[in-house]
């Protein structure tokens, strides 16, 4: 189907395309709308420039997609729950973000998408890198697919940080008191292969950076699998990459993409506001 109010320039041979012609901070119909879905779900990663949002019309932005909701482990920002803030000052070592991986992978029902505001960044760095995880499985062997089918992989949110939550937080000064101290750790059971409910394709659900075993399966037996999975989800033909400039806003498709935030840029100041959207339980 043609886009008839929206333009659309692809990225890369794989995914992401940059969305030209629409103001967010405007009002528009339900036929932008609903071809701002349809490219969502097209090209898996779609991106705005010169953009000028409030978290509160963010959030609105973001129901294009679906439903918005807090995120369990940090606070929301200008009394918007929806929305928070990633910061990285010039003192800060570690980024969030900075492993490949698809967002709340460990929840019971992970977010489906995530729309993330770039309000200030590096003069240069700090590139977001994102993978299709459709095209990856699509590419492996016959006899892979039939190993993995039915696999389920044991998904946990302390896996990222070593040092649990406290490092993953702590390890940022700007989001120091951030951290919702009633959230508990989570830990959820999901297909390796997983049906994207809107399209019907199939994709892969297995990162190095939740995933730490299959079920019933030890975390040794299962470490070389996860560790070929997660490698042939990155490989350069299934990527493309976003280089952020003050006002880009980006969606994403959690059920279809993995990314990855470089940590390139120390010294420098960068802050973002992300959204995320409910999901449901991945089958």
């Amino acid at each position: 189907m043609d886009y008839q109010t929206i333009e659309l320039a692809p990225l890369a041979g794989s995914m992401g395309a940059e969305v030209r012609g629409v103001d967010l901070a405007a009002d528009f119909g339900n036929q932008t709308r609903e071809e701002i879905h349809r490219a969502f779900l097209d090209y898996k990663m779609i991106y705005f420039r010169g953009q000028n949002l409030d978290a509160k019309r963010q959030v609105e932005v973001a129901g294009i997609l679906g439903t918005p909701i807090a995120y369990p482990y940090l606070a929301g920002v200008d009394g918007v729950p929806e929305a928070h803030e990633l910061t990285k000052s010039p003192d800060d070592e570690v980024n969030f973000g900075g492993v490949w991986h698809s967002d709340t992978a460990y929840k019971p029902e992970p977010d489906m998408g995530t729309v993330l505001y770039g309000i200030e960044v590096p003069p240069a760095g700090g590139d977001t890198l994102y993978a299709n995880t459709q095209l990856a499985y699509e590419t492996l062997s016959d006899g892979m697919k039939a190993m993995i089918d039915g696999l389920i992989g044991v998904n946990d949110s302390e896996a990222l940080y070593p040092g649990g939550r406290a490092n993953r937080i702590g390890s940022l000064s700007e989001m120091k008191g951030a951290y919702n101290d009633g959230s508990e750790p989570m830990r959820s059971e999901h297909p390796v292969v997983r049906t994207h409910p809107e399209t019907g394709a199939k994709s892969l659900y297995v990162s190095v950076a939740h995933t730490l075993h299959f079920k019933d399966m030890t975390e040794e037996e299962s470490k070389p699998l996860i560790q070929y999975l997660a490698g042939h989800i990155i490989r350069p033909e299934f990527t493309c990459r976003l280089k952020w400039q003050s006002g880009t806003v980006a969606m994403w498709d959690n059920r279809t993409t993995q990314h990855f935030a470089v940590n390139d840029y120390t010294g420098h100041f960068r802050r973002m506001r992300r959204v995320t959207i409910q999901g449901d339980k991945p089958f």
